[in-house]
């Protein structure tokens, strides 16, 4: 069936004329991290996870907080600490003396954003519970299984910097997340103005521009978007040389990756270009699509050898490396 791009980018130029609302209302508390922006909303419109690695005090917070008000979605923000319970996250069943029956207490997981705030420093019963959530997108209680309303968003912290009192997570785990972004200090301007905006007791006037039933409507036209058989090829290209490099003359690498993307990965990429072009409301994939995102895509799935961490490559590394070799369509 022949696929009318014009079409659909007419389509996509009148469903996504919202971005840019959210966009203006959001920068009317946060200063810069665009990026940080574009990644979680690609999260909204694909269901998909982020898990943000960024020093403390980087208005991750704020930034979650501040885009459920202009979206009228629920927020929850949960502390992990080496003492919390999967109870504390799904819930748990309270006895009623009087009826003598058990009733379902929900938990914070019951909200549409969550921000799970330094996530490795809880053990990996409490980090299984809150993944198997994001996974199933629904919570059981005792015997009663509880669907998950829509849209829900896990945004999970690491800290860098701070490794004692920590749990890892697992590999395994880690590619649930849909997207790892790594954020970085603001730049000496944008840093002038926080100080001139934040220093003293901030009022804002957040306008909320959205319901989160608009953004389960765009999650439909995102999947319309249009990718040419060569981008999709180009996809599977760019996965593939983390399998394996020597067939894309990437010989050179080949010595520093364990285990390459898992097929996860392919979707994930397919998925993000898709929602990255809808931003720009473009109603068709670019390869710019698809190496705008590529490296928060891959860089959790690519696991390294030992050799590559004894004489200091990156997944960064590896990532450019590849986009760089890789032919373009």
């Amino acid at each position: 069936m022949a696929v009318d791009v014009k079409v659909i980018t007419d389509l996509v130029r009148q469903e996504s004329s919202f971005i840019d609302d959210i966009m203006r209302e959001t920068q009317k508390v946060i200063v810069g991290q665009t990026e940080m922006l574009s990644r979680l909303l690609i999260g909204l419109l694909t269901g998909g996870h982020v898990l943000v690695e960024g020093v403390p005090g980087l208005a991750k917070t704020l930034m979650v907080r501040t885009l459920c008000s202009v979206i009228s979605a629920k927020f929850q923000r949960i502390q992990f600490t080496p003492d919390l319970l999967p109870a504390d996250i799904i819930g748990t069943q309270v006895y009623n003396q009087h009826s003598g029956t058990f009733s379902s207490k929900k938990g914070p997981i019951f909200a549409n954003l969550i921000l799970a705030d330094e996530i490795n420093r809880a053990p990996a019963k409490v980090q299984s519970a809150l993944l198997e959530a994001m996974q199933e997108k629904q919570v059981t209680i005792g015997e009663t299984t509880f669907p998950l309303e829509e849209p829900f968003l896990v945004m999970a912290t690491q800290n860098p910097i701070e490794q004692e009192g920590t749990y890892p997570l697992p590999e395994a785990q880690v590619d649930r997340f849909m997207m790892k972004v790594k954020i970085d200090y603001p730049h000496r301007d944008e840093e002038l103005i926080i100080m001139d905006r934040m220093g003293g007791d901030p009022v804002f006037d957040i306008e909320p521009v959205i319901k989160p039933q608009r953004l389960l409507e765009a999650r439909k036209v995102v999947q319309q978007i249009y990718v040419d058989e060569k981008l999709k090829n180009y996809i599977l290209d760019i996965v593939m040389a983390t399998r394996n490099p020597s067939q894309f003359n990437l010989k050179e690498i080949s010595d520093f990756i364990e285990y390459g993307v898992s097929p996860r990965g392919s979707l994930s990429l397919l998925k993000a270009a898709r929602a990255h072009a809808f931003i720009k409301h473009r109603g068709f994939v670019t390869p710019e699509d698809i190496k705008a995102v590529a490296p928060d895509i891959l860089r959790h799935r690519i696991i390294l050898t030992y050799e590559a961490e004894a004489e200091e490559v990156t997944t960064e590394g590896i990532i450019k490396k590849i986009l760089e070799t890789i032919e373009v369509p």
